[in-house]
């Protein structure tokens, strides 16, 4: 995807994200990948956003320039991936709510948590950019 297509309100780009996949260089060289089919946008004018009481070291990356991933851990156990969007210095971004993988259990990447489990999506992973040469892209 083309840096133009993060560079949009969230709320455009979460339904657009439907349908296009999410892909995975694994160390081997194989490709984990996986259709999106829900997603959820957030701004910062909304009080669901992690940017909407305060900047803070842990939701800096969603204040960053879009095209790059935003992972957050939830609970303390479950691991979230959101893309960043719109501009810099504005929380922006869409939460990827559920991957629907061929060939795979039907529920496998079906909520936040089991799409950072399966992906094997972590800390390492916040603010990568969205590029096939980091080898995680859409």
């Amino acid at each position: 995807m083309p840096l133009s297509f993060f560079s949009r309100p969230a709320e455009i780009v979460a339904p657009d994200l439907i349908g296009c996949l999410l892909i995975k260089k694994q160390p081997e060289g194989r490709l984990l990948w996986g259709v999106i089919v829900e997603t959820e946008a957030y701004s910062q004018s909304e009080p669901a956003c992690h940017g909407y009481r305060k900047r803070s070291p842990k939701n800096e990356t969603l204040f960053g320039a879009p095209g790059k991933f935003y992972v957050y851990l939830t609970y303390g156990v479950y691991y979230c991936v959101n893309v960043v969007t719109h501009r810099a210095e504005w929380a922006n971004g869409v939460l990827l709510r559920s991957v629907a993988m061929p060939s795979e259990f039907e529920r496998i990447a079906s909520g936040p948590g089991l799409l950072a489990n399966r992906f094997q999506i972590n800390y390492c992973h916040d603010s990568l950019p969205i590029t096939r040469e980091n080898g995680f892209w859409i």
